[in-house]
């Protein structure tokens, strides 16, 4: 089962758009797949169209177990949904005297080989649920926007997880994704040469700006769903192909 956790402190780098559409790709080619919302926010079951009545607060809380809250939003994909009774979830780990890093780990244990794909969305930030997410998965996808002050917050990021790695080298990080690549704009093309020359190797295909998938989360779809002969639709589908490879 491999875990990836999508993640980056900066926000507006494309995280959930990322997630979903991966994990919606993933789902068509067959892959049982999971996606799990760590963010009080939980845009990732109203991005499917889905409204929650259970949590993934309620399975770290140790209330019911993860195959009873997981919601199965389309075939092959299922989803455990974020909320803000994690802001409550986030004060009860963080009040662990031992342990706190791993109830994430812990609480998900359960799902151990049920799916092929596990994918994290995580919130733009450094929080305890960020950390647990490190400790649970053992690979890294970092959606970087393509402006300037973003690769600061990539490197800010890339140092903190180098912490993580200290007590858990399991997890690595694997692949740097380009978002928001707008072709009219010199300084984007620019800022994609420096993630090449900084991180060789783990940069993936840009996604190019597409308006289509700013919209598709209105309508409850992915974008192979709302829009399948949009750019956004075929640079999600050559990340899906990516990813598969391993």
């Amino acid at each position: 089962m491999r875990k990836i956790v999508i993640a980056n402190s900066k926000g507006g780098v494309a995280k959930t758009t990322t997630s979903v559409n991966l994990g919606a790709g993933l789902a068509r080619r067959g892959h049982p797949t999971l996606l799990i919302d760590l963010d009080t926010q939980g845009h990732i079951a109203r991005s499917l169209g889905i409204e929650p009545h259970v949590t993934l607060a309620t399975v770290v809380e140790e209330e019911i177990p993860p195959q009873e809250a997981m919601i199965q939003a389309r075939p092959n994909l299922y989803i455990l949904a974020g909320g803000r009774e994690l802001a409550g979830t986030k004060r009860l780990i963080a009040r662990r005297d031992l342990g706190s890093e791993m109830a994430l780990y812990e609480a998900l244990a359960p799902l151990d080989s049920q799916f092929e794909f596990v994918l994290l969305d995580t919130a733009p930030s450094w929080d305890v649920l960020n950390i647990n997410a490190l400790f649970y998965a053992n690979e890294i996808l970092v959606p970087v926007s393509l402006e300037v002050l973003a690769l600061h917050g990539v490197a800010d990021f890339i140092a903190s997880v180098k912490v993580v790695q200290r007590y858990n080298p399991n997890v690595q990080l694997r692949y740097i994704l380009p978002t928001f690549l707008d072709l009219r704009v010199a300084k984007s093309n620019e800022i994609l040469e420096q993630l090449q020359g900084h991180f060789n190797g783990l940069v993936l295909p840009p996604i190019r700006y597409s308006v289509r998938l700013s919209e598709a989360p209105g309508f409850g779809q992915s974008i192979f769903e709302y829009a399948p002969g949009s750019r956004g639709a075929l640079d999600y589908e050559e990340l899906v192909e990516r990813i598969e490879k391993g």
